[in-house]
């Protein structure tokens, strides 16, 4: 009888072991499932992995280091024309893929090229606020048939102040109800400023410069061309 009693115990001690163990390990499982895995690490490559040669300039830049000499500037297959190398000359730095180089100053054709398609006021705006970088030696040498855009982008100025503009009427490349500009003389004394009434969407902006005049400054117009 005592044996008996003895074994049983022993059997309930070991099944009651056995279902806290059971408990535990459900319980870290449901724990881990749960919690969410910490994000792998960035697969960003080091900087110091990168390649030891220049980039290649942008493409209104002169690098200011060594640069190929014209007999090299020879692409990895097929060959540069006339007017390609008449770009790249002096352009591509040393070490430095000319064909990457000539890449900048075709895609800054091609910005113009379909922007003045759809309005040329447009890209000659874009060309006088600077927002299609290296577009004037580009178009030079890449793709002359828009120099009358360029042209007319070389008559303007940009938003901001400009020092001693030619006497003139002017037309603002934006139709921003916001902008405002002011003419002033030498002494900082305003000569003319507009608009002269509150604009709505759509309306022409103008601007008349009188002569004498040695700073216009203007904020929210883009940028300016001669009206014609």
């Amino acid at each position: 009888m005592y044996r008996r009693s003895a074994a049983a115990a022993v059997l309930l001690a070991a099944a009651l072991t056995l279902t806290a163990c059971s408990s535990d390990g459900d319980a870290k499982a449901e724990a881990s499932a749960a919690s969410p895995k910490p994000p792998a690490a960035s697969s960003a490559p080091d900087p110091a992995d990168a390649t030891s040669s220049p980039a290649p300039s942008a493409p209104d830049a002169k690098p200011t280091g060594p640069v190929l000499p014209d007999a090299k500037l020879v692409p990895k297959t097929g060959s540069f024309t006339a007017p390609e190398k008449q770009y790249l000359s002096g352009r591509v730095p040393d070490k430095t893929d000319p064909a990457a180089v000539l890449q900048g100053g075709q895609e800054a054709c091609q910005r113009v090229e379909r922007t003045a398609k759809r309005d040329k006021d447009a890209a000659v705006g874009a060309i006088v606020a600077g927002e299609i970088p290296g577009a004037k030696d580009a178009i030079t040498f890449l793709c002359p048939d828009q120099k009358p855009v360029l042209a007319a982008a070389e008559k303007g100025f940009p938003d901001g102040a400009k020092q001693s503009p030619a006497a003139g009427t002017y037309r603002a490349l934006t139709q921003s109800t916001t902008c405002t500009w002011e003419a002033k003389g030498k002494n900082g004394a305003a000569l003319a400023s507009g608009p002269q009434s509150p604009l709505k969407p759509g309306d022409k902006i103008t601007a008349k410069i009188p002569s004498g005049t040695a700073q216009f400054v203007s904020n929210g117009c883009y940028a300016w061309v001669p009206s014609a």
